[in-house]
């Protein structure tokens, strides 16, 4: 089963990319309004300088490239696609740890770049690299979701839409380089980290639903603990006596339900820590109300 990835103005913004949002709009208003003489002074100071970061000791660099853009096409391609595939992603994993994996893919794609290009002074700027990682996580997690995405003029599963970019990006860091003003390189080592970071930590095997054998039975456990509580509920609420009772739990009980409901759509996993004790707390709270004795 695969569903189409659906983008629109229903979809909203996620806390972390938001911040990385503004944070690229007013840096890109900064440029903008800057003389020509304190434009390149910008990008030759934060953008990444694989000479300087070595000469000079310009450690910031792999970070504050990110957030500096060449023209409103690049920073708007760049935002977009964060939106597009980073909202999902940030929902499912959480803020933290979404702006986590953005910073390590952005800064491991730029400190790659310096090891390679160690005396090279054309500077390289923007989120690319970070959008890339991104990218991948997202093929990795949705496999089979099929999306319209330009330039292809049919809908692609992620899966394949994955695998075509970084063929394109690892052929073209190859043939041209640099010479057409993208940093091909750059973004296939935004892939490449995001790649060892997830399997490092097992994050894709975890959010694939492949857990391992002790911590399944738990969930399992859990969810069906879950499902006896909710029957019983069920079972109380048909016979329950007086509206006192049903209105004490019914605030409870739509809490409880939302929870459910996210479970049905992005799997247990896809809680917070907060939620999963949250949920158990309430279905035993629940039960509890309706077994005094137990």
């Amino acid at each position: 089963m695969y569903r189409r990835v659906q983008f629109g103005p229903g979809r909203r913004i996620t806390d972390g990319i938001k911040k990385i949002i503004i944070i690229s709009v007013v840096v890109f208003l900064i440029q903008a309004i800057s003389s020509p003489a304190m434009s390149r002074f910008l990008i030759y100071t934060f953008g990444i300088v694989p000479k300087d970061f070595w000469s000079r000791l310009h450690i910031w660099q792999p970070i504050t490239y990110m957030f500096l853009h060449g023209n409103i096409a690049h920073i708007l391609l760049n935002m977009l696609a964060l939106w597009m595939f980073g909202t999902e992603l940030e929902m499912i994993w959480g803020k933290k740890r979404f702006l986590q994996y953005f910073f390590i893919t952005g800064g491991g794609a730029g400190l790659i770049t310096i090891l390679f290009q160690i005396h090279s002074t054309i500077p390289v700027i923007g989120a690319s690299g970070a959008i890339y990682g991104i990218l991948l996580a997202y093929g990795l997690r949705f496999p089979n979701r099929e999306a319209f995405v330009f330039p292809i003029p049919f809908p692609i599963k992620m899966k394949y839409f994955v695998i075509i970019f970084g063929v394109i990006e690892f052929i073209s860091s190859l043939s041209v380089g640099m010479h057409d003003g993208i940093a091909h390189f750059t973004h296939l080592s935004g892939m490449l980290v995001g790649y060892i970071y997830l399997r490092r930590i097992d994050t894709y095997r975890r959010y694939r639903g492949y857990q391992r054998s002790h911590k399944t039975v738990n969930i399992d456990n859990t969810l069906n603990k879950i499902k006896e509580r909710l029957s019983v509920l069920k079972d109380k609420k048909s016979s329950s006596k007086g509206p006192k009772s049903s209105d004490s739990r019914s605030d409870e009980r739509k809490e409880l339900d939302k929870l459910l409901n996210k479970i049905s759509q992005v799997g247990y996993e896809g809680l917070t820590s907060e939620e999963k004790k949250r949920l158990l707390d309430l279905s035993t709270r629940l039960s509890k109300k309706d077994h005094p004795h137990n």
